[in-house]
């Protein structure tokens, strides 16, 4: 069985599909799936989904390359991270792939942000949901000083180098991999994926996005997540049955979910 670290339920692509999604999930062996959260506004939304379904969980946190929205603030995180199942603060983090003009100097709000995730983290002792494109070294420098040592989580839908991987390893953070693991062009990440050691290995969607081969091109679902798991069995020359047990293990212990076994 699966488990579904990432995914956007929420978003307007897959909500109007929650009964069908189940059912594929459930006829993929997809058991479970973290329903993501990218600004306060969708909260509601996204909490909702893993109140009304078993096999649903959330998380509380503002997306860092969301402007206009509510600005968050410790205790906005902090009280939404009380509520059940919000088993994580994020996602969260650095982005500055879309600078829009702007120097990496004018992205302080996007910094201070991340701080105020990674301090909810902390005083909540939840995982913490790292996004990070083209702001590796800032993400990293920003987590060892405002996390002390005290904060882990995943970086999610992992894109960066080796180096990255293993400094985030090296901080106790997993790695999650998502259909990127698949397209013709990701050699690098691939061997990313042979070198993360299998009990730090998280699997994903980011669904609706990132359809794994042979979906490219389509809306991405939690089902799909099966896909990622073949391939990082295939990457690392294990059995599938091991890789899903061990990456199903991991999110459980990751996110404090219910250990179940299958049948039940």
């Amino acid at each position: 069985m699966y488990i579904d670290s990432h995914c956007h339920l929420s978003f307007p692509e897959l909500a109007s599909r929650i009964p069908d999604i189940r059912r594929e999930m459930a006829a993929a062996d997809v058991h479970r799936a973290v329903c993501i959260c990218t600004t306060l506004e969708e909260f509601p939304q996204v909490h909702a989904l893993a109140t009304d379904h078993d096999n649903f969980w959330c998380t509380a946190g503002v997306h860092p390359d969301n402007e206009g929205v509510q600005e968050p603030t410790l205790d906005d995180l902090l009280q939404r991270a009380a509520l059940p199942r919000v088993v994580a603060i994020g996602e969260t983090g650095l982005d500055y792939y879309r600078l829009n003009g702007r120097s990496v100097a004018e992205m302080a709000w996007q910094r201070e942000r991340f701080r105020v995730h990674i301090r909810a983290a902390c005083a909540t002792g939840l995982p913490l949901v790292v996004h990070t494109r083209s702001a590796s070294d800032d993400t990293l420098a920003v987590l060892r000083d405002e996390g002390q040592g005290a904060v882990r989580g995943v970086f999610h839908c992992f894109t960066e180098t080796m180096e990255v991987a293993m400094a985030a390893l090296e901080m106790g953070f997993h790695i999650s991999f998502s259909g990127i693991l698949t397209f013709r062009n990701a050699e690098t990440l691939r061997e990313v994926a042979r070198a993360v050691p299998l009990e730090r290995c998280l699997i994903e969607t980011d669904s609706p996005y990132l359809a794994p081969a042979p979906h490219r091109g389509k809306t991405n679902q939690p089902a799909w997540v099966a896909h990622v798991a073949a391939k990082l069995a295939a990457l690392k020359n294990l059995p599938l049955e091991t890789v899903a047990q061990a990456t199903t293990a991991n999110a459980e212990a990751l996110f404090g979910l219910p250990a179940i076994t299958r049948g039940t």
